[in-house]
């Protein structure tokens, strides 16, 4: 922890020049490439077959002579050879803890961890509480699932910075509600939807988040709503509080990245994380500033390491130097490749609806989306809510939602279709399911 009330929690870490920086990052990845390659029996045999070796490593642009790797790399190896597979490059009693993705595209991966892999891990989510604020006077109250979530034991980063933390879990919103009027705690993490949720349900029951609560940040994460503008914002007006991002991959270590006060993209970890950013469709690498699908490999990582490991996240990082000092790039995430859909040869996310939607007064921010083929052409449409008190009639919340659609997106849906207040849904305590893809034929992977 910092002797005094530094904004950084590890200055020279974090300012750091970009020549110093990639200096050291080329010193880990020869380390980590060449320590895959003599431990990992799938690194050695990948590596093989594509007539590479750890020593074709000179500079950091030669990452891009190794094959990639992504997801079904995991899935195929796991449990081949050991419990822990074929990607595990120590024995299992040098393990000390593992978690697991969702399983939400495939059969669910480990993410093992070595005690230094795990303390460092710890580390870095303390330097990103600390970045955001968090201090030893502050009450947290962590409320991510325990169970196998990777983001589970992030709340050990948060006591690392002195903060009183209430490990809350996934809390029925009744029981967290009594929580934050009973305990006053003043930082909470949760996803951006439950966010949302959470302090409408605190106004249905005769407590305005404002006035009531004693919150003034919000951590949110596991969605892409904090960094949508709109939604940040929504969600900052209903409870009178700052919303930072956090972005975090299960393969890797809860969070990977953070928002800092400038809320200008998210820094990530580049002591941690090599970036590139590839074609989705290609795998060609693309120059810093591009937008395309984030490819990282874990620089320190021992227990699993990952090497061009193909996240399917889409977006673009930043290298310059941010306002806030801070030198470590900051990546924009635009969604997943697997949600984006092509209507009229015009890319949408469905973040980019979301956007549009929150946008517009007198609806609830609620919506569901349906992609569909028809007449061999890809369409959209959307379900929105109308707040209780909107006196306007349908076919002008149609109208609206559609040309607002048309202007941010190019694209108008196929149909808008307008609920009551509550008629969607889409609220859950957690992650909500916000998509439905009615496509035979999706986009390739």
């Amino acid at each position: 922890m910092p002797i005094n009330d530094s904004k950084y929690w590890n200055e020279a870490l974090e300012t750091i020049s970009r020549q110093d920086l990639e200096k050291q990052q080329l010193i880990d990845l020869k380390k980590i490439v060449k320590y895959a390659y003599e431990n990992s029996p799938y690194y050695k045999r990948a590596f093989d077959k594509a007539g590479v070796k750890p020593e074709d490593i000179v500079t950091l642009k030669d990452i891009e002579k190794f094959p990639f790797m992504d997801k079904k790399t995991q899935r195929d190896t796991q449990g081949k050879g050991s419990f822990l597979g074929e990607l595990c490059a120590v024995p299992e009693n040098d393990v000390v803890f593992i978690s697991t993705s969702s399983g939400s595209t495939g059969v669910p991966t480990i993410s093992p961890f070595t005690q230094k892999d795990f303390d460092e891990f710890q580390e870095t989510e303390a330097r990103w509480f600390w970045q955001v604020g968090v201090r030893p006077n502050d009450r947290y109250v962590h409320a991510l699932n325990f169970s196998l979530y990777v983001g589970g034991p992030d709340v050990i980063g948060a006591q690392k910075t002195g903060a009183l933390c209430i490990w809350g879990g996934t809390l029925p919103s009744e029981r967290l509600l009594w929580v934050l009027q009973n305990y006053k705690p003043t930082v909470i993490w949760t996803s951006p939807s439950y966010a949302w949720q959470l302090g409408e349900k605190a106004l249905k029951n005769g407590i305005d988040p404002k006035k009531d609560l004693n919150i003034k940040k919000i951590i949110v994460a596991g969605e892409l709503g904090g960094s949508i503008n709109e939604t940040r914002k929504a969600i900052e007006e209903l409870w009178g509080a700052e919303v930072y991002d956090f972005y975090g991959l299960s393969d890797i270590f809860g969070a990977c990245a953070a928002m800092c006060e400038y809320k200008d993209g998210l820094h990530i970890a580049e002591n941690h994380i090599l970036v590139e950013t590839v074609d989705p469709q290609t795998g060609e690498v693309l120059p810093p500033g591009s937008k395309g699908e984030f490819v990282f490999t874990t620089l320190r990582k021992h227990a699993r390491p990952l090497i061009r490991f193909r996240t399917g996240d889409i977006g673009w990082i930043d290298t310059s130097v941010c306002k806030c000092g801070r030198t470590h790039g900051r990546i924009h995430v635009l969604g997943r490749k697997d949600d984006m859909f092509i209507v009229s040869a015009v890319n949408v996310f469905p973040s980019d609806v979301e956007a549009g939607i929150r946008s517009i007064p007198g609806l609830t921010g609620e919506y569901r989306i349906r992609i569909y083929d028809q007449d061999y052409t890809c369409k959209y449409a959307v379900e929105v809510e109308k707040k209780a008190e909107n006196d306007q009639d349908d076919a002008e919340v149609i109208s609206t939602v559609a040309n607002t659609l048309k202007a941010r997106i190019g694209v108008k849906p196929a149909s808008v279709v307008v609920h009551k207040d509550g008629g969607l849904n889409t609220r859950s305590e957690h992650k909500s399911k916000r998509v439905i893809d009615e496509r035979e034929h999706k986009l390739a992977s």
